[in-house]
């Protein structure tokens, strides 16, 4: 009796809560009970969901719990695009940050990373376009032991360290730059032109840079990968994404790579 009462009050709720958008697009409601974040990962599974939507649960005022436990399982385990938007946002979305990367243990004719990447751009893109908003593409870089070249102890001159630094970030930009002249046959060129991409090329460690310059920029959406390239399939958040999720304070929307196969299953 008072389970069905609860969930009469929440199916009430939930009724109301969509009035706003009642004509506008066709809404299917659904109250399920369970551990919120197997039930939603399963409602992916059985229906072929291409996004999941959801307000972040964790205190918007402190910057280490934006993102609470249901939100780490499903940036985890979930297999479609998850969308987390901080609660007190504006509905506009006025800058999206679009974060792209490459492996770089890939041969020189090997991009590994390409799907990942065309599909956190087109999104992007897609989201800029709809929405009329700045859009920025952005790639971090660091040289290869710079630190330990630069100390003295390899006896290597400056002025070497210098070129060599200035090589890296050259690959760099070439790279990004052929990533753009690809993404811009993915989206459309029409498209591409209309949101017109800013490009930022910032040196530093993704984790301390990416989370810095969103503040930095203002950006209301980031859009970027979430799970590490090793290890445990739906268990572990690449070490960059974990480092820049505990750090952003706007609204994020991670994506996994095509290959991404979740844990969770449809049986108990």
């Amino acid at each position: 009796m008072l389970r069905q009462f609860r969930i009469e009050e929440l199916q009430s709720a939930l009724d109301k809560l969509c009035e706003c958008a009642w004509g506008q697009v066709e809404i299917d409601t659904k109250i399920i009970e369970g551990r919120p974040f197997l039930e939603i990962i399963r409602e992916v599974l059985r229906n072929e969901r291409d996004l999941v939507i959801k307000s972040a649960d964790g205190d918007t005022d402190a910057v280490d719990r934006l993102f609470g436990t249901t939100d780490l399982h499903l940036l985890r385990k979930c297999p479609c695009p998850v969308w987390l938007i901080k609660s007190t946002e504006s509905t506009v979305i006025g800058r999206v940050m679009a974060c792209v990367d490459f492996d770089d243990l890939d041969p020189p004719d090997q991009d590994t990373a390409e799907p990942l990447n065309r599909e956190i751009l087109e999104l992007a893109a897609s989201l800029a376009f709809i929405e009329c908003s700045e859009f920025h593409v952005v790639h971090t870089w660091e040289a290869i032991c710079e630190s330990a070249l630069r100390s003295g102890s390899t006896r290597t001159a400056i002025e070497e360290v210098d070129s060599y630094v200035r090589g890296v970030c050259l690959e760099q930009r070439h790279w990004l730059d052929r990533l753009l002249r690809k993404a811009r046959k993915w989206i459309g060129p029409e498209t591409y032109d209309t949101v017109k991409p800013k490009t930022n090329l910032p040196k530093g460690p993704a984790g301390e840079i990416i989370p810095a310059l969103a503040r930095e920029l203002d950006i209301d959406l980031i859009i970027m990968g979430t799970v590490a390239r090793t290890g445990i399939p739906g268990l572990i958040i690449g070490n960059t994404a974990e480092s820049v999720l505990s750090q952003i304070t706007c609204s994020v929307l991670a994506i996994k790579p095509p290959d991404f196969v979740t844990p969770v299953t449809l049986e108990e």
